[in-house]
């Protein structure tokens, strides 16, 4: 099917896209990390576990805007480790260095992981916005699945994941609940059917900072068996835009089902494709180095209503 990366937006790519790469949305996801944990001498040794800023008061937060290198995209979970450090999870496209056109990450190029990435609030077409915090690129999916070799055809359309770790002394102000709709409240590992109600927040750039165009909600197109579980379309009932990429998608129940990626071309027009989130995430544990990987759930009650 012929797609297109629901691309990072810039301003030459909102002068040459306009609206063409249509994209969407998302959501929050967490589990506690451990207290403890073994010593070789079989004693306990206290980790370091991640504490949440109250969700209003969070500026660093499931939709938050991110850019790397003049490039923005949306924020989809938060994550942790067995260390206690805090990761914020968007599109592996978001740091490519080709074009929007792009979608094959086992040939695709990225950023360095190292890259420095910045969390912001009320970017436009004209600036930036306000610099709210900051991190580094600590894994990319495109990136990893160069590095190992990945050959199957549907992880390298659809596995489309990033982590940034957030700085040090900006863990303060992170909070992991979705805007708007709270949760997530873990994650679905059973795929979508036909129909099924999705829920998601964008932040584009390209909105000029009205949020009441961020929350959306969507239905799901039911999953292709040719993509093995790998990618999700739906149609949302207001249509992403550039900038939209990475952002997250949970089910009626607030579980955490994916990550915006693709723009679907045919034989779906508009139609969006989100990633796999259980299947990135597997992914990313065994490639990314982390130990302990795991999304975080959100402070706030999932609620679906409009």
């Amino acid at each position: 099917m012929p797609r297109t990366t629901a691309r990072r937006t810039t301003a030459a790519l909102a002068a040459l896209t306009s609206a063409v790469l249509a994209t969407t949305l998302t959501a929050a996801l967490a589990t506690a990390a451990p207290a403890t944990a073994k010593k070789a001498s079989g004693q306990k040794a206290s980790l370091r576990v991640a504490t949440w800023a109250p969700a209003d008061q969070a500026t660093i937060r499931p939709g938050v805007q991110m850019y790397t290198e003049g490039s923005q995209c949306t924020a989809n979970f938060v994550f942790t480790d067995n260390a206690g450090a805090v990761y914020v999870g968007y599109s592996a496209h978001c740091a490519g260095t080709g074009a929007a056109t792009d979608t094959d990450g086992c040939l695709a190029d990225s950023l360095p992981l190292g890259t420095r990435v910045t969390f912001n609030r009320g970017g436009s077409l004209l600036s930036e916005g306000t610099r709210v915090g900051g991190g580094r690129l600590v894994y990319s999916s495109w990136e990893a699945m160069d590095r190992v070799g990945t050959t199957d055809p549907n992880a390298c359309a659809y596995n489309d994941f990033a982590l940034v770790k957030v700085d040090a002394a900006d863990e303060g102000k992170v909070n992991p609940s979705i805007p708007f709709w709270g949760g997530p409240t873990g994650i679905d590992t059973d795929g979508t059917t036909a129909g099924e109600r999705v829920y998601s927040y964008g932040n584009s750039s390209l909105r000029l900072g009205v949020e009441l165009l961020s929350p959306k909600t969507g239905i799901s197109l039911g999953d292709a068996p040719a993509d093995a579980g790998w990618s999700h379309p739906l149609y949302t009932l207001t249509p992403g835009v550039p900038g939209d990429s990475g952002s997250a998608f949970v089910d009626g129940d607030g579980e955490a089902i994916g990550t915006l990626s693709t723009l679907g071309l045919a034989p779906l027009p508009a139609s969006n494709n989100i990633g796999d989130l259980a299947k990135e995430l597997a992914f990313a544990r065994q490639h990314s180095g982390i130990a302990g990987l795991r999304l975080t759930r959100g402070t706030e009650p999932f609620s679906p209503l409009l």
